[in-house]
């Protein structure tokens, strides 16, 4: 059964990238900024750098996105009306319209299967779905430690002015045969 279980998530998350994916192409999008149009549509607005926490990027990759965002007209910089210091991110109102367009079908499609769980289950349902997303980023976690293990440095630069030879890629053992 838990084999069984493994799969139907998998395959569940493969269709759900598929989703996401064919709504970014129709949204002009790549994947990180639909990620974080998907952040922006859950949580609300927020800074650049809870959204750069929230999605694992840098402050700096969050920027580019929102500017992107901004100039695709998905999101815009708002006033913090707490803290006149502070910008905030948001989505467009044509980006929710866009949002519901795209997913409410999906929602449609999901009503009579959710009608058949009582309570309880839909309980159960959610707790599998956070202790899978906490799960998902423990192991995240492990993997970027082991992309850091694994990095190698990168080579020193020449002082400046310094003209060097190119590196040409050594020939493969068919260019040798």
């Amino acid at each position: 059964m838990l084999d069984r279980l493994a799969n139907a998530v998998r395959a569940n998350q493969r269709a759900t990238d598929v989703v996401d994916d064919l709504v970014g192409q129709l949204l002009g999008v790549n994947r990180t900024d639909g990620r974080i149009l998907d952040i922006l549509d859950q949580h609300g607005r927020m800074s650049a750098g809870e959204l750069a926490q929230a999605s694992s990027l840098t402050t700096g990759a969050i920027t580019a996105v929102i500017d992107r965002l901004e100039r695709a007209g998905y999101a815009h910089r708002v006033p913090d009306p707490d803290d006149r210091r502070r910008v905030l991110v948001e989505l467009t109102p044509r980006t929710r319209e866009l949002s519901w367009e795209l997913y409410s079908p999906l929602a449609e499609l999901w009503r009579p299967y959710s009608e058949r769980y009582n309570d309880d289950e839909i309980r159960l349902l959610i707790d599998f779905q956070e202790q899978g997303a906490e799960i998902q980023q423990r192991h995240a976690d492990i993997l970027r430690e082991r992309l850091r293990a694994t990095a190698t440095p990168a080579p020193a630069r020449p002082p400046r002015g310094t003209r060097t030879a190119p590196e040409l890629p050594s020939p493969s053992r068919e260019s040798r045969d």
